[in-house]
């Protein structure tokens, strides 16, 4: 089954993304100081999870990716992250997801009214020093304490 013109395949975010977030709280670690990150597949979990997370994060890091599932997003995102700061970046020779698919995720995202942070690098399916210099102050800036 596929849900939007991205054949993007439908799955559900399983209890294991929700037991590690509670993990990290019982170590005393709340929401509100965590960000989820991920590159490729494991962004577009981060985001999906992300925005439809029942309490505030500090915010999400998706790299060289997409969002998924972007069709069922204005039913399910929560209200406690409709304002969660949004780091995306991607490689504009990305040939495993082509960049055009993050781009339109981004956009999607910023209609939406989500404070999303858009970078572009001149790399392939990977991360670059550029990019990673670019994240340092973002991270340092959503999770001022």
């Amino acid at each position: 089954m596929y849900s939007n013109s991205w054949t993007t395949p439908r799955f559900a975010v399983g209890d294991r993304e929700w037991l590690e977030l509670e993990r990290e709280n019982a170590r005393g670690i709340p929401d509100s100081r965590i960000v989820l990150a991920g590159f490729s597949q494991g962004g577009a979990i981060a985001l999906h999870a992300g925005l439809r997370h029942p309490r505030r994060l500090a915010g999400i890091l998706a790299l060289s990716t997409y969002l998924p599932l972007a069709d069922t997003l204005a039913a399910e995102a929560s209200p406690a992250n409709r304002d969660v700061p949004i780091f995306m970046a991607h490689g504009n020779a990305d040939p495993v997801i082509p960049q055009d698919f993050s781009r339109r995720s981004a956009d999607l995202l910023t209609a939406a009214g989500y404070p999303l942070a858009w970078h572009s690098y001149r790399m392939e399916h990977s991360l670059c020093l550029e990019e990673l210099r670019d994240i340092e102050p973002w991270l340092a800036g959503v999770l001022v304490a």
